[in-house]
């Protein structure tokens, strides 16, 4: 999905601005994400592990919840030591008794200090700067509001473990540290409709808008600031719906994108 070159294969994702009344019923911020068109496969197999795979059975279904910020569920297939396939149901776990308090502070914090244990720290980073999120990762347990661990530390019951119970901490337990476990992570606590506003994306976006705008209104050309390849994307995808022409100038780390009117 946040790759522009392969995001074609799963419809493609687009930058949509909603008029106010229709953002104002959604409950959500007027420029949104949404999926551009029917994706080209209707299954996708995600390799998790050597022999284990995810099966996405309605890839529209599974783009649009994630754009949405909902988790979705996923069939896991896997061969077990008798070369047999096992299959079950995968859903984010999370620990009954924590559950409540960890949707109050998904629903009231802004930013959470999250804690990890057994969680593989460079994936999580890699993804939340796909997405323009800025993470508040602590290495002390006494900072954290949300403590992140995987299901095999969780169900050893290790001393940190332990240790976060006892301080009431609500808990978030993956069950493994695959990408999609990864992704419907950070969907929960960022959802995509709801990034502040101040967000990079959210930015980066509202910056194009008002260029579009300008040069609507008779400006030559305007060039945004820096940006990576996949908000770049959306740039050019907000200036091509609106008729109007740009292209990507610059190397890497400067690459930005220039809107401009076609000169006939």
């Amino acid at each position: 999905m946040m790759n522009p070159t392969l995001s074609d294969l799963i419809g493609g994702i687009q930058s949509v601005t909603l008029s106010d009344e229709e953002a104002k019923r959604r409950g959500t911020q007027k420029s949104i994400l949404e999926r551009r068109a029917p994706p080209t496969f209707d299954i996708v197999v995600e390799i998790q592990e050597w022999d284990k795979v995810a099966i996405h059975p309605d890839v529209d279904q599974a783009v649009d919840a994630v754009l949405r910020g909902q988790p979705t569920a996923t069939e896991i297939r896997w061969l077990n030591e008798n070369g047999e396939v096992r299959i079950e149901k995968e859903e984010p776990v999370i620990t009954t008794k924590k559950a409540a308090k960890r949707k109050q502070l998904v629903k009231g914090s802004k930013t959470p200090k999250l804690y990890l244990f057994g969680v593989n720290r460079g994936r999580l980073e890699q993804m939340a700067r796909e997405r323009q999120l800025n993470l508040d990762i602590v290495n002390n347990l006494n900072d954290a509001n949300l403590f992140v661990t995987s299901k095999s530390y969780y169900r050893r019951k290790l001393q940190k473990v332990r240790d976060a119970e006892a301080a009431n901490l609500p808990i978030y337990v993956l069950r493994s540290n695959t990408p999609h476990q990864i992704r419907q992570l950070l969907s929960e606590l960022y959802p995509l409709e709801s990034v502040d506003k101040t967000s990079p994306l959210k930015l980066a976006l509202s910056e194009a808008e008002e260029a579009v705008a300008r040069v609507k209104e008779g400006q030559e050309a305007i060039e945004l600031s820096p940006q990576s390849a996949y908000i770049r994307r959306l740039q050019h995808l907000l200036a091509e719906r609106n008729k109007l022409s740009s292209q990507s100038t610059g190397t890497d780390p400067n690459r930005r994108v220039r809107i401009y009117r076609e000169v006939i």
